[in-house]
C-alpha cells in the first residue's frame, strides 16, 4: 500500500487525522474537531477502552505536511 508513509486522514472531512474512535460496531478516523472528547484528550499514543467504546490517539511524528 502505497499511503504507509502519508498521515491518514478525516474520513468526515478530510483534515489531518489525530486518531481512531470505536464506538460500539463503527470505528472510524477522525481529525480534532470531529473526534469524541475521551480522544481528544488522550495523549500521543495512548489506547483508551470504555465499555464498548474504544479510542486510538496516534503518536505524533515530526515532518511532513498537513492537509487542511
Amino acid at each position: 500500500m502505497s499511503g504507509e508513509t502519508e498521515h491518514p486522514v478525516c474520513e468526515v472531512c478530510g483534515k489531518r487525522a489525530i486518531g481512531i474512535q470505536s464506538l460500539g460496531c463503527c470505528a472510524s478516523t477522525v481529525c480534532e474537531e470531529h473526534a469524541e472528547t475521551m480522544l481528544r484528550e488522550a495523549k500521543p499514543g495512548e489506547t483508551i477502552a470504555w465499555g464498548v467504546c474504544a479510542f486510538q490517539r496516534f503518536a505524533e511524528h515530526s515532518g511532513g505536511s498537513e492537509k487542511e
